[in-house]
């Protein structure tokens, strides 16, 4: 089956250790973390992370694999170079996610650059965008999927909810399949993006991230640590 069609209507879990603190970093726990989603009906898994896509490529679901790497001089970090795409599907991932923002890249490297790499690894590219404009520029650098991962992470502030409304912009405009992730914790704010016209729903924290579902339960007690209020 297509990777795309596989996950046509379907939930997508986002399985990435946050804190750095996290016991999830550790592979093995990773992959308990990962089984579970699928056990609970996720079509496909999105991994940060050479080691972690490796694993999940594993349970038999497709993955959307990316790396996360701060490099100065540049604000990208969601696989910022060709070099992060190559060994992604060297490690098996079926889909790799990028910052197709339109921020500048270390190294003068272009998007074309990393989606030509993606394509020569075998795997179909999904440009992580923040706006209309970017995803459209996305396409016609030849990416086979938008999705709204950035929308309200470039700016000032982010708010507190999903973009449902790109997810209704980008569904108009775009030739590709169209993934809504970002800040999506609710079952009714999935159905909501499937509305609107998504492909698929990603889901991350609302999941995969205990320490943060602790923390929201912890900061309404009474007498909750001040760095949980």
């Amino acid at each position: 089956m297509n990777v795309a069609e596989a996950i046509r209507g379907r939930l997508v879990v986002s399985c990435q250790a946050q804190d750095p603190r996290s016991p999830f970093l550790d592979t093995a726990h990773m992959m308990a973390m990962a089984s579970a989603a699928v056990l609970g009906g996720a079509a496909g898994l999105r991994g940060q992370g050479v080691a972690h896509v490796r694993g999940m490529v594993a349970l038999g679901v497709p993955v959307v694999g990316l790396v996360k790497r701060k490099v100065p001089g540049s604000p990208v970090y969601i696989t910022p170079g060709r070099a992060d795409v190559v060994a992604l599907t060297g490690a098996g991932a079926q889909i790799v996610a990028a910052d197709a923002t339109g921020r500048p890249r270390a190294g003068g490297e272009s998007l074309a650059d990393l989606i030509a790499a993606t394509h020569a690894g075998g795997a179909l590219f999904m440009a992580d965008v923040d706006s209309v404009d970017a995803a459209l520029a996305a396409v016609d650098a030849g990416a086979d999927l938008v999705g709204t991962t950035l929308a309200g992470y470039t700016g000032a502030t982010v708010p507190d909810g999903p973009d449902v409304d790109l997810v209704a912009a980008l569904s108009r405009r775009c030739p590709v399949p169209v993934i809504a992730e970002g800040r999506y914790r609710t079952p009714a704010q999935v159905a909501a993006a499937f509305d609107e016209g998504a492909w698929a729903v990603v889901v991350g924290t609302a999941i995969s991230d205990p320490v943060d579902t602790t923390r929201r339960f912890v900061s309404a007690c009474p007498h909750a640590p001040v760095e949980s209020r």
